[in-house]
């Protein structure tokens, strides 16, 4: 599986810990072996645990488009939106939101996460049981087939083989460790909507994208349907991941 964003992995394993399978310090490890710092608000994640929460969510967002969030203060969601992730429990409401970035002198460049607390409402538990791994994979197949048709109308896939090579060999493959009580079910489709979403995101950032005595109005559209696919897979990973955070928490089956 490729990376998942933080938020997903954070969600997962605290979501474990508060269900007693390990400690905070120690779940925050297991989520975040690839950063060298990890810091901010964090003390957040036992106050929510020793007020009763015992599932922590995650959020995709992209700016425009925060409805998947709690709803909260304008900074919350700008902030969410800028980092395109963000965890929340659905109980007391609040939303933790991280700010990567990079840190040390050249040659020895280390990667951190602080995390910022805001206050956010809280969400009805049925909006989120309502979620089904089903209609999750079935819409996010609907959609990349929707997508592919476009891209076919504009005048092929986004990428020649030269720039899909490029995007895949970019892609990070290495395997991060999850709690073991993940559903495989769910596991399965965030794989695939992760590794759409990278792609999707990475291609986007591609010099070679649109070249080939492409016009600017085909460079745009298919901008525009690589952001829309990004946006779908999110959405997709999101949604699952939630299932599985019930799932670990008890909540309800996978």
């Amino acid at each position: 599986m490729s990376e998942l964003p933080a938020s997903v992995r954070l969600a997962l394993w605290m979501t474990a810990s508060w269900r007693g399978d390990l400690d905070t310090t120690a779940a925050l490890g297991r989520a975040f072996p690839d950063l060298d710092h990890v810091a901010g608000d964090l003390a957040r994640l036992d106050v929510w645990r020793d007020l009763g929460e015992r599932a922590l969510f995650v959020a995709l967002p992209r700016p425009g488009d925060p409805s998947r969030m709690p709803r909260g203060s304008t900074a919350a969601t700008a902030h969410a939106a800028e980092a395109g992730e963000c965890v929340f429990v659905a109980g007391l409401g609040g939303v933790l939101v991280p700010t990567l970035s990079e840190f040390g002198p050249e040659g020895d460049v280390g990667v951190r996460a602080d995390w910022t607390a805001y206050e956010a409402d809280p969400i009805p538990r049925h909006r989120l049981e309502m979620l089904d791994l089903r209609d999750i994979e079935r819409g996010l197949l609907l959609r990349l087939r929707e997508h592919t048709e476009r891209f076919e109308q504009v005048g092929g896939h986004p990428w020649g083989d030269e720039a899909r090579a490029e995007a895949q060999a970019d892609l990070d493959t290495a395997l991060w460790g999850i709690p073991p009580a993940t559903s495989g079910r769910a596991l399965r489709i965030m794989s695939l909507a992760a590794n759409l979403s990278r792609l999707a995101h990475r291609t986007l950032g591609l010099t070679s994208l649109g070249s080939g005595g492409l016009d600017a109005g085909t460079v745009r559209t298919r901008g525009m349907l690589l952001r829309d696919l990004a946006g779908d897979a999110d959405a997709a990973l999101a949604d699952a991941t939630n299932v599985a955070v019930m799932s670990i928490a008890g909540w309800r089956p996978a």
